[in-house]
């Protein structure tokens, strides 16, 4: 499809003059191996007034109730929903880390339609989450005003699956409203303005742009999930739920919760009146999700371990309940054994103590 001059003239100047980053390099930082995946969300402003069912299709969702799940919406709600323009919706989608940079995983994918622009696809089709010099470098298109009805383009959306300061986060791509800071973002998001520039390439707070995407570390629930289980790692960010093991699961996150995952039988019908397998925690009557607790500020859970070779892994953990209790003494990171060998080497002292007083 030709465009007259006036279209290349009209790319020159919105470079020049769009809030948006005009970079020919997409993505977010992510220092992790090639090939590495993770899960991402990223804010997207409607353009106009739409269904969720729309956006589900536009984004290439996996289906309706993961778009619920990001913004912790009633899993009851219609996919006719609709939302008016200039609303926001967190996107949650597949993340890919290839040569220093994270970007979507080959989704979406948009179709190109009679009159159809690269500006006009970053800008008012996808709200400038990404921009169009971007859009044509990851898809090799020699001459950006040169595209096809029905051509088919790779809208890289910008994400990371890198941990920061140690601790594994999903990066959320942040919409900055006009009037923010930096400290203010931080603040809201549970972090520090000093991450949120160092993960944004910015030196100080007025770099920071309104209407400009960055990338902010949501802190996620601990987990027993393995590292070899399908769904690892398993990011689940406060206030946000997600379904896993093939629909089988449903895991939510919440402060609330001593930031403990708490996942249960999804209890969604499956498609060709297929069952999910066994959620019972080995040796124990307990199923995925049950819990119990005893007078000195222990609770056991059958917490979710992960899925693999169509098994359900499931995982007896023990949680502290005392005021400023610890939590998950079984998760994965390492927490709750660093808790338990530091209350031996304290009991070791006491008793060490006592024998040489002796």
């Amino acid at each position: 499809m030709k465009f007259p001059l006036i279209f290349p003239t009209l790319i020159i100047l919105s470079s020049i003059f769009s809030p948006q980053s005009t970079a020919q390099d997409p993505g977010f930082r992510c220092t992790n191996p090639n090939s590495t995946t993770c899960n991402s969300l990223i804010d997207y402003k409607l353009p106009n007034t739409t269904t969720l069912e729309a956006i589900t299709t536009l984004f290439q969702i996996k289906n309706l109730r993961s778009l619920l799940a990001a913004n912790n919406l009633p899993i009851t709600t219609s996919k006719d929903m609709v939302y008016n323009a200039t609303q926001t919706l967190k996107i949650p989608f597949p993340c890919l880390c290839s040569n220093g940079t994270g970007i979507s995983n080959h989704r979406p994918i948009y179709t190109v339609v009679p009159d159809d622009g690269l500006f006009h696809i970053a800008a008012d089709v996808f709200s400038r989450l990404v921009t169009f010099p971007q859009i044509q470098k990851v898809n090799n298109i020699p001459n950006a005003d040169n595209i096809s009805v029905g051509q088919r383009v790779w809208i890289p959306l910008p994400c990371s699956c890198d941990d920061v300061e140690g601790e594994p986060v999903l990066h959320y791509g942040y919409l900055v409203a006009a009037g923010s800071s930096v400290a203010g973002i931080a603040q809201q998001f549970n972090t520090t303005e000093g991450t949120l520039l160092d993960l944004n390439n910015m030196t100080d707070s007025s770099e920071l742009l309104a209407d400009s995407i960055i990338d902010v570390p949501l802190k996620v629930c601990k987990t027993s999930v393995r590292n070899d289980s399908m769904d690892y790692p398993l990011l689940v960010p406060n206030n946000t739920y997600i379904f896993t093991a093939n629909n089988c699961v449903r895991c939510e996150c919440s402060a609330a919760n001593n930031w403990i995952l708490n996942c249960e039988p999804a209890g969604i019908q499956k498609r060709n009146g297929g069952t999910c397998p066994s959620m019972q925690c080995a040796g124990t009557s307990f199923d995925l999700g049950n819990t119990t607790s005893d007078s000195t500020c222990s609770l056991s859970r059958c917490a979710y371990g992960g899925y693999g070779n169509n098994t359900i892994y499931t995982e007896l953990t023990q949680e502290s309940t005392c005021p400023g209790g610890s939590g998950n003494n079984s998760s994965p990171s390492g927490n709750g054994a660093k808790g338990l060998r530091w209350s031996f080497v304290l009991a070791a002292s006491f008793i060490g103590l006592h024998l040489l007083r002796l």
